[in-house]
C-alpha cells in the first residue's frame, strides 16, 4: 500500500455513526466502511439501519440509539460491543434535527428538542465514547458534524443555529481536555448540501438566489464531504484537534 493510501486507511478501526438512517449519516458510514473500518450504524429508525447494514455487509452492524437518552447511549455502546464492535475509536456525531418557524412562533419545546439532539446529544455521545476509550487505553477521533450556520444566520432556525454554534465551542473544549488521552476532536462544517429533502426548494427561485451567493455557484454534494471526513478520521489528520473544517464552496467567507 502506498504511503498516501496508508495515511487515509481506517483498517483496524471501529466507527460509530449517529443519525446513520439519514442521507448524510448513511454517506459517512459508506465512506468509513470503504476505507476499511468496521462501522456501527446508530439511529432511532432501525429499519433503515438494517437495510444499510445489509448493503454494507461484512464489517457493519446496527444498534438502536436515541441521543437524547443517556442510558440509551451507554446501552448502544454495550450492544455494539456485544456484537463484537468495540471499543469504537471513531465517533461521527451526526444526529441532528431542525424546527423551522419564525422566532416569535418557536416554543420552549421546539428549542429544547433541537438543543437536546444537536448539542446535548453530541456531548453525551462524545463523553460516553471518550470514557470507554480512556478505560481501554486507546486513542480515538471524534468528529462533530456542525454547519456554517454555527457562524451565520438564516431566518427561522434559531435553535439550530444556536446548537451548531455551541457545538463548535464544545468541539474546542473537548479537544483541549481529551488531548492528553490521545483523543482528537474536530468539527466538520458543511454548507448547503443537496439532499432529497431540500432539492425542490433549491430548484425554486428563492433557492436559486441562495445558490448564487455561494462563490462556487453550486450546492454541495454529499461526495464533497468524503475527503474532509477521511482526513479528520484517519492518521492523515493526526495533528489536527480542535479544528473546524468548513466545506461550503466559499459561502461562509462571502460578505454578500
Amino acid at each position: 500500500m502506498a504511503e498516501s493510501a496508508r495515511l487515509f486507511s481506517l483498517e483496524g478501526s471501529t466507527a460509530l455513526v449517529t443519525g446513520a438512517s439519514g442521507v448524510l449519516g448513511a454517506h459517512f458510514a459508506r465512506v468509513l466502511h470503504g476505507a476499511g473500518a468496521r462501522v456501527v450504524l446508530a439511529a432511532r429508525r432501525t429499519e433503515a439501519l438494517a437495510a444499510l447494514a445489509a448493503e454494507l455487509g461484512e464489517r457493519a452492524a446496527s444498534v438502536a440509539l436515541d441521543v437524547t437518552e443517556a442510558a440509551g447511549i451507554a446501552r448502544a455502546f454495550e450492544d455494539a460491543a456485544a456484537l463484537g464492535f468495540g471499543p469504537c475509536d471513531i465517533i461521527i456525531n451526526n444526529a441532528g434535527i431542525a424546527v423551522t418557524k419564525p422566532v416569535l412562533q418557536q416554543t420552549a419545546e421546539d428549542w429544547d428538542g433541537v438543543l437536546g439532539v444537536n448539542l446535548r446529544g453530541c456531548f453525551l455521545v462524545a463523553t460516553e465514547a471518550a470514557r470507554r476509550l480512556v478505560a481501554a487505553g486507546q486513542p480515538g477521533a471524534i468528529i462533530n458534524i456542525a454547519s456554517i450556520l454555527g457562524e451565520r444566520i438564516i431566518p427561522g432556525v434559531a435553535g439550530y443555529t444556536a446548537a451548531k454554534a455551541g457545538l463548535l465551542q464544545l468541539t474546542r473544549q473537548l479537544a483541549v481536555e481529551l488531548a492528553r488521552h490521545r483523543i482528537r476532536v474536530n468539527a466538520l462544517a458543511p454548507g448547503y448540501v443537496e439532499t432529497p429533502i431540500n432539492r425542490d426548494f433549491f430548484a425554486s427561485e428563492p433557492g436559486q438566489a441562495m445558490v448564487r451567493r455561494v462563490p462556487q455557484r453550486r450546492l454541495g454534494q454529499v461526495a464533497d464531504l468524503t475527503g474532509p471526513l477521511l482526513l479528520l478520521a484517519s492518521p492523515a489528520g493526526a495533528h489536527m484537534t480542535g479544528a473546524t473544517l468548513v466545506v461550503d464552496g466559499g459561502h461562509s467567507v462571502n460578505p454578500l
